[in-house]
């Protein structure tokens, strides 16, 4: 039988959509002419070639039409995927859950953020007595028509009359704050401008804040993000009649922030200088009941060591910090004679978080990623360990001097984030609530803990979690995970559109390399500048073990990280492509010899160090994404994210690195780059995060060669 032509040709268009292989796709792909210019940067007598220079002009209309032609690059692999639309919806489905967050009481009134599921931002409620009824105090969904106008911050008054909001728009670091009244549930007229790197501490009828000047054209765009100023805002008057509190324009790049004690007497500004490649911090009071009272120093002199004050207790500042403790401990400043005392010494485990509350001091252990919380007295007295469901990760423990319980969350890979309310007295920890996911079942899961040996002998830890029954034949997909930097640990958390590639026989290992805090001080440090090279070793190690161990094979082995985790993936698939079918870098730091020259990257230099500097030019070089990428290597499918409006990452370090991997890399597998419009760091509504996770899951499980089966009664939609 003879069909029309017209027939003939849309059998065989869908044939090859619903067969096409990862080779043929990338086949089909002819990346956009990207111009090369002429241009070289010397670095300690080394000329290095920067031909994509033009690229940081993210604003031209070269990089706009080039930003153009590569999205449609993209749409297009993505539209010959014929369980793209699926993928999606499986993730909105098991994404449309209830979420809470943990009560914050003032008074007799308690105020919570609730999200029925799937709305782009969690509405905050306020009710009186844990028991009353719920009433809306805020809605950030209704602050844009598109809710890209986000809610950053909502920060109480001591009395709860007031809220401060910071607002956010399109994912930009920049923020604008307002006031809301509680009791009439309107905000303000009170609006302020070119805020960011800003704490928001109240006292009395105002708040302090810190700001950039205004540039002269008022651009975003113009902003030096230099001489950051600390002011105080009253309440019902205009941001031009606030308080210029503390100013250093003779250190323009310092950060100055301040916070307020319980009891509001005092202010505490926290001044660093990472620009200057310092990692710690000077620290000062201020009596707020002496007028005309001056900033006195707790700690003058800004070095490596970091000191936090948790609160004003009895004529005592209690100090946390990691002087002469790289574990973290807590000490005692007293006010009247600046002696200083141990309240919490250091101990074997690092110390990752001190808040004092109900009248104690609640402080948080990491033992082996997973959290131990313990309450002491507030003269560091030994009380009582807070009993926790199980190896995972705690947060929380905020609170009044006068509360009776305390509220925090607790969750891990494969138990989804739950409030426990403690009543302190008792030493008894009860579910205040509990999520409810459609279909999911913990048991259906398995989470171990395994530590790898990397190449110098360190000892790693990496969790790994799967279907339970898993075969180990090395024929599994799976995706490795990591962050390792700037001293933040990566913890046991649950993600439930996760869930989406367990279903389909994922094995998901998220690897604590240097870098991060899980060991405290040392391992942070041994991670970091001259030492970075330890966090590759350490995540290649961790994929390693996944392939000896017989859980996956390079053929069916993808990484994934975001931020400085997106230069992770970057640096390791440079020095291991053999290693990984697939890598997801995300708003990457893929340019390490021109970080520092961008919006408010300078303040990563106690991180990573300088191209400025000799010594550290030769280590940022050796492992810079966009400066290792070889000629004619096999690489795995690579698949980009960043967004327009990444103002802390900007664009330009993606732009360039794809450019170049696309013009180097051996042809036969994707490189290709997702740019997010009105989006930031992070996506800026609940179904962009949507998009963005169904695209990345996609990729993976075509370029890994798993078609995708979901559930039954899942639908797909």
């Amino acid at each position: 039988m003879q069909f029309p032509r017209r027939l003939t040709l849309y059998s065989m268009i869908a044939a090859a959509a619903i067969t096409a292989s990862p080779a043929w796709l990338a086949a089909q792909i002819s990346y956009p002419a990207a111009a090369k210019v002429e241009h070289t940067d010397t670095y300690d007598g080394v000329k290095v070639a920067d031909p994509y220079r033009w690229l940081e002009d993210s604003d031209s209309p070269e990089t706009a039409a080039w930003v153009e032609a590569e999205n449609k690059v993209t749409s297009a692999y993505f539209a010959r995927i014929p369980y793209r639309e699926a993928v999606r919806n499986r993730l909105r489905q098991l994404y449309d859950y209830a979420r809470y967050g943990a009560p914050i009481r003032r008074g007799e009134f308690f105020f919570f953020q609730k999200n029925d599921g799937l709305q782009n931002q969690s509405v905050w409620y306020v009710q009186k007595g844990l028991n009353g009824k719920p009433e809306v105090l805020l809605d950030p969904n209704k602050l844009s028509p598109d809710g890209t106008t986000r809610l950053d911050s909502f920060i109480l008054s001591k009395d709860g009359k007031h809220v401060v909001l910071a607002l956010s728009e399109g994912g930009s670091d920049w923020k604008t704050v307002q006031v809301l009244d509680v009791a009439s549930r309107k905000t303000l007229q009170d609006e302020l401008k070119w805020v960011k790197v800003s704490e928001f501490a109240w006292a009395g009828n105002g708040f302090f804040y810190s700001r950039y000047p205004e540039p002269k054209d008022g651009n975003v765009l113009s902003a030096k993000n230099e001489n950051h100023q600390v002011f105080f805002h009253k309440v019902g008057t205009a941001q031009s009649q606030d308080a210029l509190i503390f100013e250093d324009p003779a250190n323009p790049q310092r950060f100055h922030t301040v916070t307020t004690t319980e009891d509001e007497r005092y202010a505490i500004l926290n001044v660093s200088d990472r620009g200057k490649g310092k990692d710690g911090n000077a620290l000062y009071y201020e009596d707020l009941s002496t007028p005309g009272a001056k900033f006195l120093p707790i700690v003058s002199e800004i070095g490596n060591d970091i000191y936090e004050a948790v609160d004003h207790v009895g004529g005592e500042f209690l100090i946390r910090t990691n002087a002469n403790a790289p574990n973290g401990k807590v000490a005692a400043f007293t006010i009247a004679t600046g002696a200083w005392k141990d309240v919490l010494p250091e101990k074997p485990e690092a110390l990752r978080d001190v808040k004092a509350a109900a009248g104690k001091i609640f402080a948080s252990y990491l033992k082996d990623v997973a959290t131990r919380v313990y309450r002491y007295s507030t003269a560091g007295r030994l009380e009582a360990e807070v009993k926790l469901p199980g190896l995972g990760n705690a947060e929380g423990f905020d609170g009044n001097t006068d509360d009776q319980f305390v509220f925090y969350t607790y969750s891990s890979f494969d138990y989804p984030p739950t409030i426990f309310r403690y009543d302190v007295a008792a030493n008894r920890s009860s579910v205040y609530r509990a999520p409810v996911i459609p279909g999911f079942q913990s048991a259906r899961y398995e989470t171990k803990q395994v530590f790898v040996t990397s190449k110098d002998g360190t000892r790693v830890p990496m969790f790994v979690v799967h279907k339970r029954g898993l075969k180990l034949d090395g024929k599994n997909p799976a995706l490795v995970y990591g962050y390792g930097g700037f001293n933040i640990s990566t913890n046991p958390t649950f993600n439930s559109m996760r869930l989406a590639l367990l279903e389909q026989g994922f094995i998901y290992a998220s690897v604590n390399m240097r870098g991060g805090s899980e060991y405290g001080e040392k391992w942070h440090e041994a991670g970091m500048k001259l030492k970075k090279q330890n966090v590759f070793d350490d995540f290649i190690a961790a994929a390693e073990w996944l392939v000896a161990n017989h859980y996956t094979s390079p053929a069916k082995l993808a990484c994934q990280g975001g931020s400085n985790g997106g230069l992770l993936v970057g640096a390791v698939i440079n020095q291991r492509p053999d290693l990984f079918r697939a890598a997801v870098p995300q708003v990457g730091v893929m340019d390490m010899l021109r970080f520092h020259k961008f919006t408010i990257g300078w303040n990563w230099i106690a991180e990573y160090g300088s191209s400025d500097n000799p010594e550290q030019f030769k280590t940022l070089y050796a492992y810079s994404p966009l400066h290792n990428i070889r000629t004619g290597v096999k690489y795995p499918a690579v698949l980009v994210t960043t967004a327009d409006h990444d103002d802390r990452v900007v664009p330009a370090h993606s732009f360039k690195y794809i450019a170049t991997l696309q013009e180097k890399a051996a042809k036969g597998r994707p490189a290709l780059i997702r740019i997010e419009t009105k989006s930031g760091h992070g996506a800026s509504s609940t179904e962009k995060s949507i998009a963005m996770a169904a695209d990345i899951y996609t990729f993976l499980l075509h370029e890994l060669g798993v078609t995708p089966s979901f559930p039954k009664g899942a639908s797909t939609k």
